[in-house]
């Protein structure tokens, strides 16, 4: 599965530079000033490989703690496959509800999201190409282009830093953003030292001899 996403990442990547076109002003200013995501919603929607409690009251053997499945199903006791993904917890404790209460009196269900997996996943930094070690990072508020190069170990010797790229989505669009690292790296220029969004995906070619 790793080895599918990383392919998946890289042939998108892959392709978008092979197109040679740079950014207008106008386009640059969409791709940096973009605001990190947020929820439509104050509540957490559950997403695929999120963990959630379910208790209902007074019946411990409907009680359990489950993953949601690749296809955004949970599977529960007198209720059978109901759909977890992109439901808060309030809404899919009524769902379940509804179908018990068939069964049972008043039954009284809460969901609590007991592990969060999906929005981790999805809001990752990716560094790949010429660097050390290639990695995968949970986004943080502040970071930077720098702070994911140190962690990826830096460029190797067959690295072009000056080619490297910035990918980032803003409203179902894909940006290429030039990086500058060996201005970044070496002369402490940080024109290029971008602040990241979740989601980005960094990339050093390497050199071509």
């Amino acid at each position: 599965m790793r080895a599918v996403i990383v392919i998946i990442i890289l042939t998108l990547v892959g392709g978008c530079a092979g197109s040679g076109q740079s950014l207008s002003d106008a386009e640059m200013q969409v791709a940096l000033a973009a605001p990190v995501p947020e929820e439509s919603d104050s509540r957490y929607k559950i997403g695929i490989g999120d963990v959630l409690s379910i208790n209902v009251w007074g019946n411990p053997e409907l009680s359990i703690s489950i993953p949601v499945r690749p296809d955004g199903y949970i599977s529960l006791p007198l209720v059978g496959d109901i759909q977890a993904d992109n439901q808060d917890a309030e809404g899919l404790a009524d769902s379940i509800g509804s179908v018990l209460g068939t069964q049972l009196r008043n039954p009284q269900v809460t969901v609590i999201v007991s592990q969060v997996n999906s929005r981790a996943y999805i809001t990752r930094v990716r560094v790949t190409g010429a660097v050390r070690n290639p990695v995968s990072l949970p986004y943080a508020q502040g970071m930077s282009v720098l702070d994911v190069i140190l962690e990826s170990g830096g460029v190797t010797e067959q690295a072009a830093p000056n080619r490297a790229r910035l990918y980032r989505t803003v409203n179902d669009t894909l940006y290429d953003l030039e990086i500058k690292l060996d201005d970044i790296l070496l002369r402490g220029q940080l024109d290029t030292n971008f602040q990241l969004r979740p989601g980005d995906v960094i990339t050093v070619p390497e050199r071509i001899f």
